[in-house]
């Protein structure tokens, strides 16, 4: 059957209902669905939570200290016989290899699923799959992006889908 996963970051709002329609729909629609940190207000992490079927966050730069006791730095997870790193990696500057990433897991993930560039990215690298969703609201010249994952049986099929 697989399974669908929704992945955003980097949304920057006050409240999950200033989140676009699209994004928060594709959330309620998805199996599971991981937020990469920069949530910035915990009633945008309620609301994602409530919407979501199953939902992961991890937290990011911009997040708040009440955020960051509450979620992760990291999340490491099996879903389809595949491991999943789940990251907001502040420590990078704006552009940084991705494969500096490998260094925030003990064991190397078949996905690194991360956020903080703001960049969306879909892209196989020394085996890994490395997923940026970009960000998660429109700016004056940066779309909104999200990511969408199906995996099945160790099988991958993603695409960035641009909101507005």
């Amino acid at each position: 059957m697989g399974t669908r996963i929704t992945i955003l970051s980097d949304t920057h709002c006050y409240s999950w209902s200033e989140v676009d329609d699209q994004i928060r729909r594709a959330v309620t629609q998805a199996d599971l669905a991981i937020h990469c940190g920069d949530i910035v207000r915990l009633p945008v992490l309620e609301g994602f939570r409530r919407c979501s079927k199953r939902s992961i966050a991890v937290h990011g730069n911009s997040d708040p200290v009440e955020l960051r006791e509450i979620l992760p730095y990291k999340e490491s997870i099996e879903i389809e016989g595949l491991r999943l790193g789940i990251t907001h990696p502040a420590w990078g500057r704006e552009e940084f290899p991705p494969t500096e990433l490998f260094n925030d897991f003990e064991e190397k993930p078949d996905i690194i699923i991360f956020g903080h560039t703001h960049q969306p990215l879909l892209e196989t690298i020394e085996e890994t799959l490395f997923v940026n969703p970009g960000q998660g609201y429109k700016s004056f010249m940066v779309d909104s992006t999200i990511v969408q994952l199906n995996l099945e049986d160790r099988s991958i099929e993603g695409e960035i889908i641009t909101i507005r």
